[in-house]
């Protein structure tokens, strides 16, 4: 069964960390392009981080020098980890994974809700 399946989001102070997590299972997550992407109320989607199956990352200009993107593919798993947070990236995050290196994406997570407090 293929699922990806995500967990780490909370409540956390501007200026804390949090670092999500992606765990797939039913296929292998290295062969795949893993993106992270965020929505809050009343703003479109936006895509965060992208990690390809060579480790290549690209980020959103709004996360960077503050998100990291990284898998573990022994563990099957995606980690973001989130510094520096800012009001503004109090969203619903969720990890997707496409099998080409655009379009559109095959598998999605179940979102995890990240809050950020002043």
């Amino acid at each position: 069964q293929v699922q990806l399946v995500e967990s780490g989001g909370g409540l956390v102070q501007a200026g804390g960390s949090l670092r999500p997590s992606c765990s797939a299972s039913g296929f292998p997550l290295r062969e795949y392009r893993m993106s992270l992407i965020r929505q809050a109320p009343g703003k479109e989607r936006e895509g965060v981080a992208t990690i390809i199956s060579n480790g290549r990352t690209t980020y959103a200009d709004s996360v960077k020098g503050r998100f990291t993107c990284s898998k573990d593919n022994a563990q099957n798993t995606l980690y973001l980890q989130m510094d520096s947070l800012k009001l503004e990236d109090t969203a619903m995050y969720y990890c997707a994974a496409g099998v080409c290196y655009s379009g559109d994406f095959e598998y999605w997570g179940q979102g995890i809700q990240v809050t950020v407090s002043s």
